[in-house]
């Protein structure tokens, strides 16, 4: 028995069952025993459809004897009946639709029964379907209002609406069209069967399969579109149980949801939205018609594309509303005259804030109380700056991208794409090149590139040759706005590129000539995060959570945790001064030894912690101000031993209780490099810190989303609540932080932005190895921060590269996103002044910079330092509190400048990214002995043992000839 024979007959045991009792389906056979009854079975179900061919009018006996006469003239170019013997389909006719005698049997009945039992087993339950609502579209908005983003479930762009929200005449259309008596059967048409099989047989072009709409619905969602037998036989027995389990309201609900209907619209309503501009309850009998003729072939019946095809359906499904006396013959006229207008159709491409929207969809779940975004229509009301979005994400991309180039690390992995095959099809086209452009540019225009985010345009190689003149690899590019342009890139890239390759690239201006170049750029290996937070509200203006969303959905901004080097210092500083510290207060730059936390007499000499700077070196006494602004690690150890409280372990408690306070950490363990950032940290919670030092200890709740609706109904509605105060340090000692974070810029870690100073203030931070590296810095107006380093995925911590600090790799980011700032957010503006709270705690006088010394009048203009005052205003002097005045001129350092944490500006020979010199070498190197005993029964231990003493040396503050100051 032939195979396409067997899986007839096994339709047709489908058939015959549900068509002649549905309430009896037997989806197992047993190929022995149960041959009998299969055979009954089928002649019932014979008998059953020569009644449907006789009601429709159609002489099957004629038909039969026809096929046997020509098979050619029935099966034509039908492909799937070509190779069927009809001698043995006839014989198979006579035996189960004329009950006669036929020897030998051309039906197998064991082959059809195991096809059956294996077509149809674990069938999906239709009584899923009860109460279904399909997944849908949400609209994601901006902090603008303006529409920004669609969330939703591929295949699943919808907009469910009740049955009652749609117009009948919209309802009878898709009736007419799809399935006249929808009302009628029980799931299965046998008469829609019988003539879609002999509209085939006349019209192979465009095969109907006889579906109903119950049938659609169990293949849209239940059994698959498979097209093949099996699915077919699925379809048939799912189809006549929804009908056992849902009303005919019910299905017809569901199937005018769930249609797709082209412009990317899934369901009447989405579609109405798309094609007409407005809801489906709206539609006018045309525009119901026109819908409902796209069900058949959204594309093939397109009205953009092919409105001559549109119209012909659309008038076809106008007259079948007339016949189901629907529509009166003049209506029919009256709509039929032309298509109907329609709004343009304007896709929502989006090409950024990917991390951020997927940042909102989880947190809708926890404040709206939603499964998914997806799960129904909702309208997400956000704080999202787009155009500062669009400005983060390219400021990200290039700054990683040039920190690969600046180090060497940069690797052309191949194109995202190439347009040959499309290039060609497209050259051949009868469309005139002029029209629209070359081959390449339609071809670039239609490409649908893997890393959809990237910033960076889009460009495709057009011409690849040799220099006569040089010999070098010339390589010419063409962008979406036509122009074609040189490709400047590295001597590898250029072998490996291919014509037609479509590749990323920078268009640099070059000074002088006026003309525009292209610069290639690739994906980088390194990964980074960066977070844009208004100060005063907590809405959080921009997100980047990596790279490239299409290449890693993990945000770095959200989802990780990275160790914060010196960015978390000031942490530390701001716990002296909250303990009365002031910043001109002077601490020792050199080594110390403190002993370990909750050890007791049982410590070993691996316990003591003995901490170093950045560069390995030490600038003798600083103030506090220096040394933060230098980032020296040796004096942010050396507050612990009495500079907050009275023994390590508890400034070491009292520090770890105000991380807790900001909300840092949900835990923190007291434990030594704590302080110096060794513990992992969030982006957004660092952003969050920063942008209480920039309110004064008014601290925002970084926040995504101000409302969430369904339907015009509020489920989630953010009220405007205070900020939350860090009671543990005023606000004097807020603004002091304040004050010396802006002198980071201006003299510190982060002088490459010092054109910066006047109007920010932040922090860099380098972890451990150059594993992470930082900036974290704010205005009047937003607080932002950046993260570059690599992914630990591997369990393994990857460098950055010797000298790669926080300063050279984050800061210029930091930098190119703040002027986006400026331009779409709020204008350049100074730093405030302290806060009438603040300023009757404050009172700014003049020092010497190098020395914290106050200046009197007449010495010079000086540096305006802000020191605290009790409530009689008077001044507490801590200058020496820590350091003994005789120490201090004994050991005074006349140029404290050091390499600190880090240094240079950036790579390259010039702008943000150029190589700097670095630092001039730091000074003598020495420095008083340490107050900590290293080791148990040990004396004091001398901090230069190391090195060969030197003799200290006494300088006069005012001395005439004194070794070039500095500031």
């Amino acid at each position: 028995m032939s195979a396409i024979l067997v899986k007839i007959f096994a339709t047709a045991l489908t058939l015959s069952q549900v068509l002649v009792d549905p309430d009896t389906v037997r989806t197992s056979f047993d190929p022995l025993r149960d041959r009998a009854e299969v055979t009954q079975i089928l002649k019932s179900g014979c008998t059953h459809m020569r009644r449907a061919f006789d009601i429709e009018d159609i002489n099957l006996d004629d038909l039969i004897a026809t096929a046997m006469d020509d098979p050619l003239a029935v099966t034509g170019d039908l492909k799937v009946l070509q190779g069927l013997s009809f001698n043995d389909l006839h014989a198979s006719y006579r035996l189960f639709c004329k009950d006669e005698k036929v020897d030998p049997s051309p039906v197998d009945l064991g082959e059809v029964i195991s096809y059956y039992n294996a077509a149809v087993a674990g069938l999906p339950d239709a009584g899923t379907l009860k109460g279904l609502k399909l997944p849908g579209v949400s609209v994601v908005l901006d902090g603008n209002g303006q529409r920004f983003a669609e969330v939703y479930e591929p295949d699943h762009r919808r907009m469910w609406v009740p049955l009652s929200d749609i117009p009948r005449s919209v309802q009878q259309a898709f009736v007419s069209a799809e399935d006249k008596r929808f009302y009628q059967h029980r799931g299965v048409d046998e008469r829609g069967v019988v003539r879609a099989f002999v509209g085939n047989l006349a019209n192979p072009g465009r095969p109907a399969g006889g579906s109903t709409i119950t049938q659609q619905v169990a293949k849209n969602l239940l059994v698959g579109d498979d097209v093949t037998y099996d699915r077919k036989m699925r379809e048939i027995i799912v189809a006549s149980r929804i009908e056992r389990v849902l009303s005919k309201a019910e299905i017809l609900e569901i199937y005018l949801n769930s249609i797709y209907l082209g412009r990317s619209s899934w369901g009447v309503e989405m579609a109405a939205r798309s094609y007409f501009g407005k809801s489906a309850k709206a539609l006018s009998v045309s525009e119901g018609a026109l819908l409902a003729g796209l069900a058949k072939g959204p594309n093939y019946y397109n009205p953009d594309t092919k409105p001559e095809r549109a119209q012909e359906r659309m008038a076809y499904v106008l007259s079948r509303m007339q016949e189901d006396h629907f529509l009166r013959p003049e209506q029919v006229q009256q709509e039929i005259a032309a298509l109907p207008s329609r709004v343009p159709f304007e896709r929502l491409r989006r090409t950024s804030g990917f991390y951020f929207v997927d940042h909102v969809s989880r947190d809708a779940r926890t404040l709206a109380d939603v499964e998914s975004l997806t799960s129904g229509a909702y309208t997400v009301r956000t704080t999202l700056n787009a155009a500062l979005q669009r400005e983060t994400e390219a400021s990200l991309q290039e700054g990683l991208a040039r920190y690969e180039m600046s180090v060497g690390r940069q690797r052309f992995q191949g194109a995202e794409v190439n347009l040959a095959e499309a290039v060609k099809a497209l050259g051949g086209a009868k469309e005139p090149a002029a029209a629209a452009g070359p081959a390449w540019k339609r071809a670039l225009d239609a490409a649908r590139l893997p890393l959809y985010d990237v910033q960076w345009p889009a460009a495709v190689v057009i011409e690849k040759g040799r220099d006569r003149k040089t010999g070098a690899n010339v390589v010419r590019v063409g962008l979406a706005d036509g122009r074609v342009l040189p490709l400047n890139a590295w001597e590898a890239a250029r072998r490996e590129l291919k014509l037609y390759d479509v590749v990323r690239v920078r268009l640099v201006e070059q000074k002088g000539k006026g003309a525009v170049r292209a610069d290639l750029r690739t994906p980088p290996t390194v990964q980074g995060g960066a977070v844009v937070l208004e100060n005063r509200t907590g809405r959080i203006l921009a997100m980047a959570g990596g790279f490239s969303y299409p290449l890693s959905q993990l945000n770095r901004a959200t989802q990780t945790h990275r160790q914060p080097g010196s960015a978390f210092k000031p942490l530390t500083y701001l716990a002296a001064l909250s303990k009365g510290l002031q910043p001109n207060t002077l601490v020792w730059d050199a080594p110390v030894t403190l002993p370990p936390v909750g050890v007791g007499a049982n410590a070993k000499p691996g316990d003591y912690w003995s901490p170093k700077n950045f560069d390995g070196g030490r600038s003798g006494i600083m103030t506090l101000r220096r040394a933060l602004e230098n980032s020296k690690n040796l004096v942010t150890a050396r507050l612990l031993d009495g500079g907050i409280e009275a023994t390590p372990e508890q400034s070491l408690k009292r520090v770890c209780e105000l991380a807790l306070e900001a909300q840092l950490y949900l835990e923190c363990t007291p434990y030594y490099p704590f302080v110096l950032g060794a513990q992992p940290v969030r982006i957004l919670d660092m952003a969050a810190f920063y942008a209480a030092i920039a309110n004064e200890g008014a601290m925002p709740v970084p926040h995504a989303i101000e409302s969430v609706e369904e339907n015009g109904r509020v489920l989630y509605n953010r009220k405007s609540a205070s900020l939350v105060r860090l009671g543990s340090a005023d606000a004097a000692a807020f603004y002091q932080l304040k004050s010396m974070l802006q002198g980071v810029l201006e003299r510190g870690t982060a002088r490459s932005l010092k054109a910066l100073a006047p109007y920010v203030a932040g922090k860099t931070g380098t972890s451990d190895n150059e594993n992470d590296a930082w900036f974290v810095g704010f205005t009047n107006d937003v607080t932002i921060a950046v993260w570059v380093g690599h992914d630990n995925a591997d369990g393994k911590r990857r460098t950055l590269g010797g000298g790669q600090t926080g300063g050279k790799v984050a800061a210029p980011i930091f930098e190119a996103i703040l002027q986006a700032a400026w331009e779409h957010h709020a204008p350049k503006a100074p730093l405030n002044p302290p806060s009438p709270q603040a300023a009757r705690q404050l009172v700014a006088m003049p020092i010497d910079l190098n020395t914290g010394d106050r200046l009197t009048d007449g010495q010079g203009r000086g540096f305006k330092e802000y020191f605290r005052i009790d409530w009689y205003g008077r001044l507490t002097e801590t200058q020496y509190r820590l350091v003994p005045q005789s120490e201090v001129y004994a050991f005074r350092n006349p140029d404290p400048w050091s390499d600190g944490e880090e240094g240079g500006a950036g790579y390259g020979e010039d702008g943000p990214y150029a190589q700097g010199p670095g630092w001039i070498e730091g000074p003598s190197r020495g420095a008083p002995y340490s107050h900590r005993q290293a080791e148990p029964g040990r004396g004091p231990q001398w901090w230069w043992e190391d090195d060969a003493p030197r003799r200290p040396r006494r300088v006069d503050p005012d001395y005439f000839w004194r070794n070039g100051q500095v500031y």
